[in-house]
């Protein structure tokens, strides 16, 4: 069970198990809660998955599951990625607390060195130029001490760290860090989240293994992630490519 001191403007439902957070927040009465900000936790999801639908392991009680609606109407649309970039940023600053070493890796996972700690997924619905509606899913592993799945490179806080965190404590620190995140975008200080976020990508400096969408592997340097989420890489040969999410990804180191 999950009792968070959250924001007023935060209201809270947890579930012993779910199918979704994301799933259930949606088609449920929930997304229609006049609160600001709907957040549902769980300890454990039957079908929790990530980015284009790949499933999410987590044991049961052992990791943090959420998800959340909002109404970010202030922004307009092309400021989604912005959202993303601030969610990511909530979850590493909260884990800066617990150990060094914490990237985003381009979207928006969480990364501890080689190894995901974090993944989410958001989705938006537009009004005209604003958005409308988001809602972010999450999952953080936190306490699990065995990975079963084939994920290539799972790794939890108590793996990394040796001990036991509090679940509770970490979805109040993360709320905390995105609604300071959040408000700098409501105060048209994109540019500096965007700032802080480029800061903390993964492999930000040198030379790096990539694949792209045909399979094609090449060595590359990060030129830049844009405030839409575009990444623009340069190969050796000096030529530029851009990218958008799931064209190319990172050809990781083996496993250890």
């Amino acid at each position: 069970m999950l009792n968070c001191s959250l924001p007023a403007d935060w209201d809270h439902v947890h579930l012993p198990c779910t199918d979704s957070t994301m799933l259930r927040l949606r088609h449920d009465d929930l997304w229609l809660r006049p609160a600001p900000y709907v957040l549902l936790t769980t300890d454990y999801q039957t079908a929790g998955h990530g980015q284009k639908g790949t499933h999410w392991e987590a044991e049961a009680g052992a990791n943090l599951l959420f998800s959340f609606r909002m109404h970010p109407e202030a922004l307009h649309a092309g400021q989604q990625f912005a959202l993303s970039e601030a969610m990511a940023l909530a979850v590493a600053e909260t884990l800066d607390a617990y150990t060094a070493d914490i990237c985003v890796k381009w979207p928006n996972d969480v990364y501890w060195r080689d190894r995901k700690v974090c993944g989410m997924l958001l989705t938006h619905d537009l009004c005209g130029q604003h958005i409308a509606a988001t809602l972010t899913g999450v999952g953080v592993n936190l306490n699990q001490t065995l990975f079963r799945s084939d994920a290539p490179n799972p790794a939890s806080l108590r793996q990394i760290t040796g001990r036991e965190c509090n679940r509770s404590g970490v979805m109040h620190d993360i709320v905390a860090h995105f609604t300071a995140l959040y408000a700098l975008l409501c105060e048209g200080r994109g540019a500096e989240l965007h700032h802080r976020y480029t800061q903390r990508l993964y492999r930000r400096t040198g030379w790096h293994v990539y694949a792209d969408a045909a399979g094609h592997t090449f060595t590359a340097r990060l030129v830049e992630v844009s405030p839409t989420g575009l990444l623009t890489l340069e190969t050796e040969q000096g030529t530029r490519r851009t990218f958008a999410f799931k064209e190319v990804r990172h050809v990781l180191p083996a496993a250890q």
